[in-house]
């Protein structure tokens, strides 16, 4: 399942591939999302949808290019869906995340810690 796992943090700029997924892990595909969702607390479909929003929450507050730029950047293809998602998991727009400015200057491992999206409570 790790492998899994870093095989979508390595490509979540593509599509979710659950089927080569689910190869990696040596399971059937709906074996691999009942033990992906399991292990982690969310389908594969969330897991990428979070990383993705991840990867765009530190690029809107890195530079200054466009959050269509960033939407298409981190792996969706329609703004909407983009901002939609955003929303959900981040509790307000990318344009608002936006307006807080960059991010404080503090370790790393720190601002993974309070700016990474909850998933505690969501429906997948």
């Amino acid at each position: 399942m790790l492998r899994a796992r870093d095989a979508i943090d390595r490509g979540y700029r593509q599509p979710l591939a659950v089927d080569e997924l689910a190869a990696i892990a040596c399971l059937s595909r709906a074996a691999f999302i009942r033990t992906f969702r399991d292990t982690f607390g969310e389908t594969p479909h969330r897991y990428l949808q979070r990383r993705r929003i991840e990867r765009a929450m530190y690029l809107l507050r890195t530079t200054d290019r466009s959050v269509t730029d960033i939407c298409m950047e981190v792996g969706f293809s329609s703004l909407g869906t983009f901002s939609r998602t955003f929303t959900e998991i981040v509790g307000e727009s990318p344009s608002v995340f936006r307006q807080r400015g960059p991010a404080p200057l503090v370790p790393s491992y720190f601002v993974s810690r309070w700016t990474r999206p909850s998933t505690f409570g969501e429906a997948s």
